[in-house]
């Protein structure tokens, strides 16, 4: 198929503007994301803080994204930006980046699914429902989903392969066929669609509790001979307060990030079929690419986002560096 001179001009562009992408901001986000995630560490791990289960998800949180960020995005910004890309010739590193990938990618949100369910219990106007929020079920439920989503993804170890996907062209990716069909509906189903919808329904489900919270209104027992007092049932902490705020914005963040990728994801699977021209699959090959660093942020911003959001992280962040 002959190239018009626009087309070829495109084309030359668009891979340009993709190395620059990832040559410039990669490193940036690399680098943010990993003080980010090691502050965050920091901080959710200290004694007072790591008493509240929904700190023990943050934990593993951060943990999986820094995980995340130093295999994934570092492979990607090297062999986007830079031209250096081992996973093209050594498989056991082909394979390693992959599993990596696909295990940090859905941990780390499964972690904020985990303590926006435990935000939902805390906020619950029933005090048994309340009491199931406790440090036992987040370590089990933790170590749980870690040990899951572990050993589902050992597959890669088998069905990742280095492909040629062009002459003198090898990449490191799965084996095509009903193995890479799979992935594909996984991916999009599982990552794209049910994770930020979990999310959504998760965190609306524990503003209504808030919202209930705050109109239910009871009379005490002992009441006084000119007036019935009112109180609140269930008084929400200053510490769970602060850490629904700091899960809002770890959540928000997330959803929005992910939104430009899902869209990708379903529009490459609703024309996988159609013949498409040079220009136009270099085109959504730069859209992914964008669309693919976009996602990375959610991973690399949270310590700052929650210095600007919560009160306790602040002031848990100054104790940290100004401790005597």
């Amino acid at each position: 198929m002959s190239l018009s001179s626009s087309d070829i001009d495109l084309i030359t562009s668009l891979q340009f503007a993709q190395k620059q992408l990832y040559k410039f901001l990669g490193p940036i986000l690399i680098s943010f994301g990993t003080i980010s995630c090691i502050l965050s560490l920091l901080i959710f791990t200290k004694k007072n803080l790591r008493k509240n289960p929904c700190a023990i998800y943050m934990i593993v949180f951060h943990s999986s994204s820094c995980a995340y960020i130093c295999t994934s995005l570092v492979s990607v910004t090297l062999s986007s930006g830079y031209n250096i890309n081992p996973t093209s010739y050594n498989l056991i590193y082909c394979r390693f980046i992959i599993y990596m990938t696909m295990v940090c990618d859905i941990l780390s949100p499964c972690c904020l699914i985990l303590a926006s369910i435990d935000r939902i219990l805390v906020t619950s106007s029933n005090a048994r429902t309340r009491q199931r929020s406790s440090l036992h079920l987040a370590y089990i439920c933790s170590i749980s989903v870690v040990v899951f989503w572990i050993l589902l993804h050992t597959h890669a170890f088998v069905y990742v392969n280095i492909v040629e996907f062009a002459p003198n062209y090898d990449i490191c990716y799965f084996i095509p066929g009903i193995y890479f069909t799979i992935i594909a509906y996984y991916s999009l189903i599982v990552k794209a669609i049910l994770v930020p919808l979990l999310m959504l329904v998760f965190g609306l489900w524990t503003f209504k509790n808030i919202r209930t919270m705050h109109h239910v209104r009871v009379v005490p027992i002992i009441q006084t001979i000119k007036t019935s007092a009112v109180r609140n049932t269930h008084t929400l902490p200053l510490r769970d307060r602060q850490f629904i705020r700091i899960l809002s914005i770890d959540t928000t963040i997330y959803i929005v990030c992910s939104i430009p990728l899902t869209i990708t994801v379903m529009y490459q699977q609703a024309t996988q079929y159609e013949t498409k021209s040079i220009a136009q699959s270099q085109i959504e090959t730069f859209v992914t690419f964008f669309n693919t660093i976009i996602g990375f942020i959610p991973y690399c911003i949270s310590c700052y986002t929650n210095l600007l959001g919560s009160k306790t992280f602040r002031h848990e962040f100054k104790d940290l560096f100004m401790r005597r």
